[in-house]
C-alpha cells in the first residue's frame, strides 16, 4: 500500500469519527433538550417590594431592641425569601390600608431578614449567626414569619405565615397593648372573637373524613391503630378562612385523598363541649385550643401515635402548601428534614421532573 492510499484511509477515519462525535452528541443534545422540555413549569413565585421605612439595623438585636424602647416601641424581626408570594400579599394587601401602615410605625421598628441569607447578625445574648442559620435554630417554618419582642428582650408573639388585615390588626393590637402582660394571645383573642362574633348559627362546614363527634382521641384507642397520624382542625361558624379551606382546598382530589389518611377530627374552638386528646387528658375543645396557642382559623394541628405534635398550620395557605403539609406529616418527612421549606422545594422538583406544572400560589 503506497503513501497516498495510507494517508487518503486515515482521513477518512478521522473524517468517519468525527461524524460519528458529531451524532452521537447531536443525539445528547437532543435527549437534554427533550429532558427540559418534559419539566414542568414552575408558577406563582413573586418577589415582595418592601417598604423603604424598614429600619436600617446593623443586626444587633440587643441594640435593635434598646433603641426602640427608646422610642417607645417594639422590634419586630421579619423574615422573608426570594419569591414568596405570601410575603408579597402582606405587604401589597395589609400594608396597602394607610391606617395599618400608620399604626405599625407608631409602634414598632421591623427588620427584615432574608431566611437563606449570609449576612451576620447577633441574637439577644451576643450568639452570632448567619441569617440561615438564625431561621433554622428558631425552625422557622412559613414566610413571612414575623416575631414581636418586649423590653425585656423576650419574643412574646409570633405570626407564622400570612394572616388576613383584621388577624394581623389583631396581632398589632395585642402587642402595641401590651396585652401579654394579662393574657396570653390566645385568651386576647377569644375575648375578641366573643365580642365580635356574628349570632347567626350556619354550623361548621362538613367533610365526609371528619371522624363522628365522639373524640376520644388517646392513641392508646386500638380503634385508630391503622392510622399514624391525627389532624385536629379548629375551625368556627361564620368563619370566612374556614370556608376558604373547605371550598376551594379541600375540593382538589389530591390533596382531599391526603386528608383522608389522617384521623381527622373538626372542633369548634369556641365549643365547651369535652374531649379526651391524643395524650389521654380530658378538656374542653375552647381550653385546649387556648393551650395549644391557636390564633388563627382554621387551625389545623397535627400528632403522631404517641399524642406527640408534629406539625401545625395556623396561617392562610393555599391548596400547594396545604397539600404539602400533609405529605410532610403522612410521609414522616418531618423526621429527617426539620426544614420545611426545603422539603418543599425537594417535593416540587420532583413533581415538575415528572412534567407536571407547580403553582405554589393557586387554589
Amino acid at each position: 500500500m503506497n503513501t497516498i492510499t495510507k494517508y487518503f484511509m486515515a482521513v477518512c477515519v478521522t473524517c468517519l469519527l468525527w461524524q460519528t462525535t458529531v451524532v452521537a452528541e447531536d443525539t445528547k443534545s437532543k435527549q437534554a433538550t427533550t429532558h427540559v422540555e418534559n419539566v414542568g413549569e414552575f408558577r406563582g413565585a413573586k418577589d415582595a417590594t418592601h417598604p423603604a421605612w424598614f429600619k436600617e439595623s446593623f443586626l444587633d438585636l440587643e441594640d435593635d431592641i434598646a433603641e426602640a424602647t427608646d422610642n417607645n416601641k417594639r422590634l419586630v424581626i421579619y423574615f422573608w425569601q426570594p419569591g414568596c408570594p405570601y410575603c408579597d400579599q402582606l405587604w401589597s394587601d395589609n400594608f396597602a390600608e394607610q391606617k395599618i401602615v400608620d399604626e405599625f410605625r407608631q409602634n414598632f421598628d421591623i427588620v427584615a431578614l432574608n431566611m437563606w441569607g449570609d449576612r451576620e447578625i447577633v441574637n439577644v445574648g451576643g450568639k452570632a449567626y448567619s441569617e440561615k442559620s438564625f431561621a433554622e435554630a428558631l425552625g422557622i417554618k412559613y414566610t413571612p414569619t414575623l416575631l414581636f419582642f418586649d423590653e425585656k428582650r423576650k419574643v412574646i408573639h409570633q405570626l407564622n405565615g400570612y394572616v388576613p388585615i383584621e388577624n394581623f390588626q389583631k396581632s398589632m393590637t395585642y402587642v402595641s397593648g401590651k396585652h401579654e402582660k394579662s393574657l396570653s394571645f390566645g385568651e386576647f383573642s377569644v375575648a375578641e372573637e366573643s365580642n365580635l362574633r356574628d349570632e347567626k348559627h350556619n354550623g361548621l362546614n362538613k367533610q365526609d373524613f371528619f371522624i363522628a363527634p365522639t373524640f376520644n382521641l388517646d392513641r392508646r384507642n386500638v380503634k385508630y391503630s391503622d392510622k399514624k397520624y391525627t389532624a385536629i382542625f379548629f375551625e368556627a361558624e361564620n368563619c370566612k378562612n374556614c370556608d376558604l379551606l373547605h371550598q376551594k382546598t379541600l375540593k382538589d382530589k389530591t390533596t382531599l385523598a391526603l386528608a383522608q389518611r389522617f384521623i381527622a377530627v373538626q372542633l369548634d374552638r369556641f365549643s365547651n363541649d369535652n374531649i379526651v386528646t391524643p395524650l389521654g387528658i380530658s378538656i374542653t375543645a375552647k381550653q385546649w385550643a387556648t393551650n395549644l396557642g391557636v390564633e388563627y382559623l382554621p387551625a389545623m394541628i397535627f400528632f403522631d401515635n404517641k399524642g406527640n405534635q408534629v406539625m401545625r398550620v395556623d396561617t392562610q395557605l393555599r391548596t400547594f402548601h396545604v397539600q404539602y403539609v400533609f405529605d410532610y406529616v403522612l410521609s414522616g418527612a418531618y423526621k429527617s428534614e426539620a426544614n420545611f421549606q426545603r422539603y418543599i422545594s425537594a417535593r416540587a422538583d420532583r413533581i415538575r421532573e415528572k412534567g407536571t406544572d407547580v403553582d405554589i400560589f393557586a387554589y
